[in-house]
């Protein structure tokens, strides 16, 4: 398993994490079409050595949380669940942003229930509300930690600015955008998160598209290292910053168990930066 990272101060989990969204129905909306799979898919992640898996109320919404605990719970000894509310559901695909903190700490209570647990260690808020001042938004996620109900507060799809200003009201571990291989539009966000510490979660970690077509650079830096491109974008995110949290997220067993083996790939200096010249 990839090295460690600590998380708020004190949550060590192992770098590469799990990003449970994909175990639902389609759209994210309702079931996953085999139940026991991904049940399956989720035991199986924590036997591989993943301690830190990503959800939110709003996968199914609910069906997710839900699965968590009827796969994992009593959860293992420094197993760190982290969920997500601020989103609404209205239909699949469909995602509205709803940050009112009655809202906001309605959704801690719920998924507490949910996960089955008395304290979630890190929760984030989904998507900024717009149509809320953030300091409200994170002011309520701020007294539920002053409660005891909230270890740690998380930020996603954030700016730079948007992170300094939720760092005025309540502190910030983490923070997660979207960011891959071939897609570094939050590089200033990652930049920032380097130097302040904060743990930086890149969402859909593993998206390579042309960059993986045969006889690319990715295509061969894969074959030289033994790998599948997937494996060695995952490493390419590894190398990028130690504060850099991956989540894939797969309901295959086999594709989990060929993304926790990016793990073990350490990537050259020129090979980063023949990868990192791609986009």
């Amino acid at each position: 398993m990839a090295e460690t990272t600590t998380i708020g101060g004190d949550l060590t989990v192992n770098r590469l994490g799990f990003g449970a969204m994909r175990l639902t129905g389609d759209g994210i909306w309702g079931h996953p079409a085999d139940r026991d799979n991904a049940i399956a898919v989720l035991r199986r992640a924590v036997e591989l050595g993943v301690n830190f898996i990503d959800t939110a109320d709003s996968y199914g919404p609910h069906v997710n949380e839900e699965l968590i605990r009827k796969a994992l719970h009593p959860y293992a000894d420094g197993l760190v669940v982290a969920t997500k509310g601020g989103l609404l559901r209205t239909g699949p695909d469909q995602w509205v942003s709803l940050g009112r903190p009655a809202y906001l700490r309605q959704a801690v209570e719920t998924s507490l229930v949910r996960l089955g647990v008395e304290r979630i260690d890190l929760y984030q808020l989904h998507r900024v509300d717009p149509d809320v001042p953030l300091e409200d938004q994170v002011g309520v996620l701020g007294e539920l930690r002053d409660e005891g109900k909230i270890r740690h507060i998380g930020l996603s799809e954030v700016d730079v600015d948007q992170v300094r200003a939720a760092q005025a009201v309540a502190p910030i571990v983490s923070v997660q955008n979207l960011y891959n291989l071939a897609n570094r539009g939050h590089e200033a966000v990652l930049d920032h998160c380097t130097a302040e510490g904060i743990t930086f979660i890149p969402w859909f970690p593993v998206a390579t598209g042309e960059l993986a077509r045969p006889g690319g650079v990715l295509d061969s830096a894969a074959r030289e290292y033994g790998a599948t491109p997937a494996q060695l974008a995952l490493a390419w995110l590894l190398r990028r910053s130690p504060v850099v949290l991956p989540i894939p997220g797969t309901s295959s067993i086999a594709h989990l168990e060929e993304n926790t083996e990016a793990a073990g790939i350490e990537l050259s200096p020129e090979a980063f930066d023949k990868l990192s010249a791609l986009a």
